[in-house]
C-alpha cells in the first residue's frame, strides 16, 4: 500500500525518478563539488514540501522525489537544476572557468513516474471492464445520469 501525504484539499501519493547529466557530460560532480550538491537540493526541496531522496555520480543526478499534485515534475526539475547550478558555480570557481556560459547541466531531464501499482495491473483493471461493440481503446464506465 502506498503511503498517502496529505495537503489541505488532496491526498496523494506522486513519486517521480528524475535525473539529468551535466553539460558534455563532463564529470565534474566529485569530491567537495559533490558533497556540497546536497545541500542546495535538500533546502530547494524543502521549501516546496518535496520529498526527496538522491545520488550524486560523476556526471549525472538521480532523485527519487514526492512531490505535492500543485508542483510539476518540470517545475520541480527547473527549480533544482537552477538553483544547483548557480551555487556550485559561486563556490567552485574551477566550474566557472569550464562552463563558462554558466550552464552546468544540459538541457532536459528524464522523469518517470513510480506508483502503488505498476502498468500491467492498471491495464488489467481497464480491459476488464463491460465494453461496448465497435469501443476502440477508450469507455465511458459510468451511466449516464436521468
Amino acid at each position: 500500500m502506498a503511503e498517502y501525504r496529505t495537503s489541505a484539499h488532496a491526498k496523494y501519493a506522486i513519486k517521480c525518478h528524475l535525473v539529468w547529466i551535466t553539460k558534455y557530460r563532463y564529470k565534474v560532480l566529485r569530491g567537495a563539488v559533490a558533497e556540497r550538491a546536497q545541500d542546495p537540493i535538500r533546502q530547494t526541496c524543502q521549501m516546496r514540501d518535496v520529498v526527496v531522496r538522491g545520488a550524486v555520480a560523476a556526471d549525472h543526478m538521480h532523485m527519487l522525489v514526492s512531490a505535492p499534485p500543485h508542483l510539476a515534475p518540470s517545475k520541480l526539475a527547473h527549480y533544482v537544476k537552477g538553483r544547483l547550478s548557480r551555487r556550485l558555480q559561486y563556490e567552485f570557481s574551477h566550474l566557472r572557468k569550464r562552463y563558462w556560459g554558466r550552464h552546468l547541466w544540459a538541457r532536459g531531464y528524464i522523469c518517470a513516474t513510480m506508483g502503488a501499482v505498476n502498468e500491467r495491473t492498471v491495464r488489467e483493471y481497464i480491459e476488464s471492464q463491460k465494453w461496448d461493440e465497435g469501443v476502440e481503446g477508450f469507455q465511458v464506465i459510468a451511466p449516464e445520469s436521468p
